[in-house]
């Protein structure tokens, strides 16, 4: 299993790039390879999926697209085809927030979600993403829900909140929390 791969794109298709790393090319299939650019130098996150008859890559710009595509690969009925166009057109904060308030028409504008497979994501998955912080790490979102009504409520988006909240430690008063959340935004 590969975490990521380090290398130069040489190759952008339609939705697929090639990462030349250290002489071989890999073929890795991307929700937006338009974001890569020829001749850069990338880290790619990656998912392999081995099977009886394929072994494909699936890579991601960052580490929260792939915890959040490997949630969505694990809901029945959805597999890496029809997870991949969601991180391509939602955001990751978007998905899991539409995910959280039961919004089956943002899920259904994704390509091939009906309402079938979006009331089955909401199913899955609702209650499990917590927070996915940019380091993939997934926090329990329950643990700080005091705390994110109270930077909501002093007016912070959820993206701020979302890059420090796992730097919080959980086990200090609220007030504690607070001053900690405050000191790491205003950064």
């Amino acid at each position: 299993m590969y975490d990521y791969l380090n290398g130069i794109i040489t190759n952008i298709y339609s939705n697929s790039i090639v990462l030349d790393v250290s002489g071989i090319g890999y073929l890795i299939y991307t929700a937006n390879p338009y974001q890569f650019n020829e001749g850069e130098k990338s880290k790619i996150y990656i998912y392999q999926k081995v099977s009886e008859d394929e072994n494909t890559l699936y890579g991601f710009k960052q580490n929260e697209e792939r915890e959040l595509f490997l949630k969505l690969i694990n809901v029945k009925g959805l597999g890496p085809k029809m997870a991949l166009p969601i991180i391509a057109t939602g955001s990751v904060s978007g998905v899991i927030d539409a995910i959280e308030r039961e919004n089956i028409l943002y899920l259904k504008k994704f390509p091939k979600i009906g309402d079938k497979v979006a009331k089955q994501i909401i199913l899955d998955l609702k209650g499990k993403l917590g927070v996915i912080t940019t380091s993939g790490e997934v926090v329990d979102s329950n643990t700080y829900d005091e705390l994110i009504e109270v930077l909501k409520g002093l007016g912070y988006k959820e993206k701020e909140y979302k890059k420090i909240i796992s730097k919080i430690d959980d086990s200090l008063s609220i007030e504690e929390q607070v001053k900690e959340a405050l000191k790491l935004l205003l950064k």
